[in-house]
């Protein structure tokens, strides 16, 4: 009885990892092909403060995951998301400073609610900013300015 209780776990398991999905990495050759040729949705999660400071890629939404204190409501979060991702199956770009906070929302929204085609810049702003990729300047209602 012991063997099979221990085959019907190990099995639930490896059935449980065949079915996570990944986050995949990007980096900013691959962003930009997503963004352009899969018209994937590019979500920055940095806080305002950081996007006043150096902008945002062209075309990105400003969706902060987390606050500058470090919390976050993930349930909100969610629900906006939800409201600018055009279809459930539009691949998801997630952005921040280093790659280090988009890469923790993006195995949360893989593994944890199994979303398909979760993606993060791995290097993030960073290396946008520091391989001379465009920003968007952004005003302080956290907009695009005109």
């Amino acid at each position: 009885m012991k063997i099979k209780y221990l085959l019907v776990l190990l099995g639930s398991l490896f059935y449980s990892a065949l079915s996570a999905e990944e986050l995949k990495n990007l980096d900013n050759r691959q962003l930009k092909l997503m963004q352009y040729e899969a018209n994937a949705l590019v979500v920055d999660i940095r806080t305002p403060k950081e996007w006043l400071n150096s902008g945002v890629i062209p075309g990105s939404h400003q969706l902060e995951f987390f606050n500058s204190q470090g919390r976050s409501n993930p349930q909100k979060w969610l629900e906006d998301l939800q409201k600018i991702r055009k279809t459930p199956d539009q691949p998801i770009v997630l952005v921040c400073r280093s790659g280090n906070r988009s890469g923790k929302v993006g195995e949360f929204l893989a593994k944890q609610l199994n979303m398909k085609s979760v993606y993060h810049l791995s290097s993030g702003m960073r290396s946008w900013v520091g391989a001379g990729n465009p920003v968007e300047t952004v005003c302080a209602d956290a907009s695009p300015c005109q």
